[in-house]
C-alpha cells in the first residue's frame, strides 16, 4: 500500500426501484474540501495515464464497469517511494481510492463494457499543477500487460 493512499469500501443500497451508490460525504475523515466532480469514461483495453497532481487530492470511484487502477509513488520523502500499487475497482469491488498529491496514477478499462469513473477533487482543475507521462514511459516501472493469474 502506498503511503497516504486510502481504499474505502463503499455502500450500494439496492431496492426494487434501483440503487444508491455512495461516493463521498463531507463528514468522512478523509474529506478536506470540495474542488470539483467529474465523470470520465474509458473503453475496454484503453489506458489513461500517467498523470500526477502536485497539489490536488483525488477520490476515484467506478460506478459502472471495471478498471485496473495503478499508482506509482514518486515522492522522494515518502516511505513508499518507488513502489507500485494496483487494484481492480468497479462492479465487483466498489471502493473509493483517495490519491494524495505527488503520486502518479492511471487506469485501464477492463471487461467488455465502457467504465464510468467519478473523481471528486479538493481543488478545481488547474493545468499548471498537473504532470502527464506516456503510459509506457520507462520512468515508471510498470507494465500494462494483462496478467493471467
Amino acid at each position: 500500500m502506498i503511503h497516504g493512499v486510502t481504499i474505502t469500501p463503499l455502500k450500494r443500497i439496492p431496492d426494487d426501484r434501483g440503487s444508491i451508490l455512495h461516493i463521498l460525504k463531507a463528514s468522512e475523515p478523509g474529506f478536506a474540501t470540495f474542488g470539483e466532480v467529474y465523470c470520465s469514461t474509458i473503453y475496454p483495453g484503453v489506458i489513461k495515464g500517467w498523470h500526477l497532481h502536485q497539489r490536488m487530492t483525488l477520490n476515484y470511484v467506478v460506478i459502472r464497469g471495471t478498471i485496473k487502477f495503478v499508482l506509482y509513488d514518486a515522492r522522494t520523502d515518502a516511505p513508499t517511494h518507488g513502489q507500485v500499487q494496483e487494484l481492480c475497482m468497479g462492479d465487483r469491488n466498489y471502493v473509493r481510492v483517495t490519491v494524495p498529491p505527488g503520486v502518479w496514477n492511471g487506469f485501464q478499462g477492463l471487461g467488455a463494457e465502457e467504465a464510468f469513473v467519478i473523481n471528486v477533487t479538493d481543488l478545481p482543475h488547474d493545468p499548471a499543477e498537473i504532470q502527464r507521462a506516456d503510459p509506457f514511459t520507462p520512468q515508471i516501472p510498470y507494465s500494462w500487460q494483462l496478467k493471467h493469474r
